[in-house]
């Protein structure tokens, strides 16, 4: 496996294995990695010849300072896991080899971007496009591999491409979840252990929506599933959106692919989650 810090040589590697025909397969994480992650990478090995991870710190997709201080940096541990998984590169810049000179490049997603994450967190999926761009014009991936678990990222991702008038296959995966039904992320290992007893609670109330999708109006399995967390979480918002245009629905007939998100702080960790009906 490959480690590379400077553009300039991933920038040769990649010429190389498109020289001799390869196919590539790009998995873009910020370290911290977990079975999710693997996953990705795991299935681009079997549809790609060659397996391309980044882990980068995105600093301008970060709203809240504190949050990306806190942001785990867990480099070697994350480079063995790559390197058992069979991947074949891992590109590993500085900030300063991502962003050279003061970022200038603004994106916009229209309703894509108002609603959910987008709300909570102004000029969010803008920093996550910029970084996003400027690592497919370095890797020039065939494919590029995302979770699930971050539904309305990989839906500003699609955008971008078609935006981009890029070739690239978006593969979207499902969210790896624990044994209890947490979905995996890396903030998951700030959670104290009180803390991450009681995260399972956010999977749990939105397995309640689906379960009674019949029984209520999709306002009260909202607002069912708030009450069914415990008073140490803070909600930002639990909603039932059509999983097209992320827009809120208030029928089940308004949309034929429902999807309920949901994102909740628990202690100073925010927690994002959904599940496609």
């Amino acid at each position: 496996m490959k480690i590379f810090e400077r553009k300039a040589d991933l920038n040769q590697y990649i010429e190389d294995a498109k020289f001799d025909g390869k196919s590539i397969g790009f998995v873009p994480t910020m370290g911290a990695l977990h079975a999710g992650h693997l996953a990705l990478v795991s299935e681009a090995g079997k549809q790609c010849d060659i397996v391309v991870a980044s882990i980068f710190v995105n600093p301008i997709q970060f709203n809240n300072k504190e949050d990306l201080k806190k942001y785990p940096r867990t480099f070697e541990s994350d480079r063995e896991m790559l390197e058992k998984t069979g991947c074949d590169v891992i590109f590993f810049p500085s900030v300063e080899e991502m962003y050279p000179e003061e970022v200038e490049e603004k994106y916009n997603f229209g309703a894509l971007e108002t609603v959910m994450e987008g709300a909570a967190r102004p000029g969010h999926f803008s920093g996550v496009a910029v970084v996003v761009k400027r690592l497919f014009d370095l890797v020039h991936p065939d494919k590029a591999f995302f979770g699930k678990k971050d539904f309305q990222q990989l839906a500003i991702i699609r955008a971008l491409t078609k935006q981009m008038g890029s070739p690239i296959q978006i593969v979207g995966m499902d969210t790896v979840r624990e044994a209890d039904g947490l979905a995996m992320s890396s903030r998951n290992r700030r959670l104290s252990a009180q803390e991450r007893e009681q995260a399972v609670e956010l999977s749990q109330a939105l397995n309640f929506i689906k379960q009674n999708k019949n029984n209520f109006t999709l306002v009260q399995l909202e607002a069912n599933a708030i009450e069914k967390l415990s008073r140490n979480f803070r909600v930002e918002y639990i909603q039932i959106v059509d999983g097209h245009s992320l827009q809120s629905i208030t029928d089940w007939s308004q949309s034929n692919y429902p999807v309920v998100c949901a994102a909740a702080f628990l202690g100073d960790v925010r927690l994002i989650d959904n599940l496609e009906f």
